[in-house]
């Protein structure tokens, strides 16, 4: 499928007439403004006829699938991955941020009170990933004439989750009711008994320990567990293994989820004029009835209403980071010397996440040394070239925020 602009730079219907679009080309008729999917601009005027196009854009917390289609065809799908690391680097960022009020630099005053709060304020986290939403559906209003937009929206029931039969009043008594705080809810939990040794050691100090580190996992008590301080102090000196106590189930990308959907709706209805919702049943009931797999792009044709139409390209997409500002790694090395974390701008003419190829294989760029050696992979996350030489790499195309690669 090739997508078509015209002169003005509005797009039109897309063609699969690979033969008049090399003609338009070679009498400089058209001109390439996008290699990958492949688009052209006209140059003429000509009669912007189009047909009815709805896009389907399957929400989620790491995974979004994309699908825009007429009646009886589809004319582009893409299953797209946004960033899910805006937590550990704000944390990162906050630890830095402290940490430098303790060392030899001009005074900087505390700033935790003199914030104020936007109506509609979102944590940096979910609106990176509302943002990252609203750019995937202006990418194919770039490209596709849209007409109208569905979307799945969900609403979770964590409590119900948790608990299938939950009702009524219970719903205000949570698990925690009757704590002071959550470390008396964990020890009582765990019957104030060590989870790594079973009371064994005869130590009398319990501690609340995080499986995983409280940048990554936070205080929720799914994430903490009880040890006498014996086990607490041979696990940080690496003595012994917490393999064996796994963490409880994380309902981050359901209350994300419940978080996002009233924003992101609200969003698009305020940018597009014709924006409609629907729900995971109705797409579930669609994908058995016709047998389809379960996938996220094939589940945003289901919520365009056209599961028969005929199917075509699909595009991988992921989101990267456009700049790394952290000058410095985090820890310091012997002396109190740090070490500089940000690499050259280029690096023999190549940059991070560039759009390279190797031989008859088409990949991006992600890793580099300064002797000019690179790792490329493919967005799948597949390892095509260790240590190559840029000798031996083409470049095919500078990196974007959005890395899109054909599936």
């Amino acid at each position: 499928m090739i997508y078509v602009l015209n002169c003005k730079g509005v797009p039109i219907m897309p063609t699969s007439r690979h033969g008049m679009v090399r003609r338009l080309l070679r009498e400089h008729k058209a001109k390439v403004v996008r290699k990958c999917p492949f688009t052209i601009q006209l140059s003429y005027e000509c009669a912007n006829i189009t047909q009815p196009i709805t896009l389907g854009v399957d929400t989620g917390y790491e995974n979004v699938g994309i699908s825009a289609c007429t009646e009886k065809k589809v004319l582009f799908e893409a299953k797209a991955k946004i960033r899910t690391d805006i937590v550990k680097l704000l944390s990162t960022r906050r630890e830095t941020r402290r940490t430098r009020r303790s060392r030899k630099t001009r005074y900087c005053k505390a700033r935790f009170l003199n914030r104020n709060r936007a109506k509609g304020w979102l944590p940096p986290s979910i609106r990176a990933k509302v943002e990252s939403h609203l750019r995937l559906v202006a990418k194919v209003h770039e490209i596709l004439p849209i007409g109208k937009i569905i979307v799945e929206i969900a609403s979770f029931d964590i409590q119900k989750i948790k608990n299938p039969e939950i009702k009524g009043a219970e719903y205000q008594q949570g698990d925690q009711l009757g704590f002071k705080n959550v470390k008396a809810y964990v020890l009582a939990r765990d019957g104030c008994t060590c989870r790594c040794c079973k009371g064994k050691s005869k130590d009398k100090v319990l501690r609340v320990h995080h499986l995983e580190s409280r940048l990554i996992g936070g205080d929720a008590p799914n994430n903490l567990v009880t040890l006498c301080d014996s086990c607490h102090t041979k696990f940080h000196k690496g003595l012994i293994s917490l393999d064996d106590i796994k963490r409880g189930k994380s309902f981050k990308a359901e209350t994300f989820m419940g978080l996002m959907r009233n924003f992101f709706f609200k969003e698009l209805c305020n940018k597009y004029p014709c924006v409609e919702c629907t729900y995971g049943y109705i797409t579930k009931h669609l994908r058995e009835k016709y047998h389809l797999k379960k996938d996220h792009h094939v589940d945003a044709r289901c919520i365009c209403g056209t599961p028969q139409a005929l199917p075509s390209d699909v595009y991988l997409m992921k989101k990267v980071r456009c700049h790394n500002r952290q000058i410095h790694k985090f820890t310091t090395l012997k002396g109190g010397r740090r070490k500089l974390n940000q690499a050259p701008y280029t690096v023999k003419g190549f940059r991070l996440f560039d759009k390279v190829k190797v031989g008859d294989q088409v990949g991006f760029i992600f890793g580099r040394m300064t002797t000019g050696y690179l790792d490329i992979k493919n967005l799948q996350g597949d390892l095509l070239y260790k240590a190559i030489s840029c000798k031996k790499v083409k470049l095919l195309d500078t990196r974007k925020s959005w890395l899109i690669e054909k599936c």
